[in-house]
């Protein structure tokens, strides 16, 4: 099992902003920081931001994919306007997505301003 996970920031405080709102939507919060990283969770610090000062930008395609479980179509839908709204980039609009498999997986996708790709998924008729 997998107990938490980080990506790289190019900064920090802008990245924290922006997870703040996205990660809010799916009832997550900052429940830590430090100088040089936040942990962001329900009840422990299940995803860090790390700041990774003089890395190459990435290209728009290049950072890693995370994805959140939602507890309902609904709540994917809000991951993907508060991201927009945020200023990340659409990389896959809220919807089902028959070729990753039967049942019912509902998902949205997500940039980050450093090219990382975040996913929220539900599945619809449960799993």
């Amino acid at each position: 099992m997998i107990d938490h996970v980080s990506i790289a920031v190019s900064d920090l405080e802008a990245a924290t902003r922006f997870y703040e709102i996205v990660l809010g939507a799916l009832g997550m919060s900052k429940l830590e920081k430090r100088a040089a990283t936040v942990g962001f969770g329900k009840t422990y610090p299940e995803f860090w931001i790390n700041l990774r000062t003089g890395i190459a930008p990435l290209a728009p395609t290049s950072g890693a994919h995370v994805c959140f479980r939602a507890r309902s179509t609904e709540l994917v839908d809000a991951f993907h306007a508060a991201a927009l709204a945020a200023g990340g980039e659409s990389d896959g609009a809220p919807g089902l997505r028959p070729h990753d498999g039967e049942g019912g997986y509902y998902a949205a996708f997500i940039r980050d301003a450093d090219g990382n790709r975040i996913e929220a998924v539900s599945f619809v008729g449960g799993k």
